[in-house]
């Protein structure tokens, strides 16, 4: 009954910034591990970021410098702050929860545009 609810996303110039939101419900949110995965159409899913019950990351060579990572415990929230956004970087993006390496929750996804 977990749930993954993702907002934020929207059309933005290259170079501009979006910050991306996921409220998790129907779980225990501390101690799941948390990632924000991105799908472009005709493209397979793919890992951007990673952030563990302590705060430690992992992101994806394609976005590192650019996409930062974070959790707020109290909020039962995880966020995707992206910077330097390119074209590339168009894709529906879904916000995961897991536990032991084992996905417990998916979101429905937001779209992120980046164009001229």
């Amino acid at each position: 009954q977990g749930q993954l609810v993702e907002s934020g996303g929207g059309l933005v110039q290259p170079g501009g910034s979006l910050r991306l939101s996921c409220l998790a419900s129907g779980f225990t949110f501390s101690n799941c591990a948390m990632g924000w995965y991105r799908r472009a159409p005709g493209k397979e899913r793919e890992l951007v970021a990673q952030i563990t019950p302590t705060g430690g990351t992992n992101y994806a060579d394609s976005i590192k410098g650019r996409f930062t990572i974070s959790r707020d415990n109290t909020k039962n929230s995880m966020y995707l702050q992206m910077n330097s956004l390119k074209p590339e970087d168009t894709a529906v993006y879904y916000c995961n929860a897991q536990r032991f390496g084992v996905t417990i929750a998916w979101g429905q996804g937001t779209q992120v545009t980046v164009s001229s």
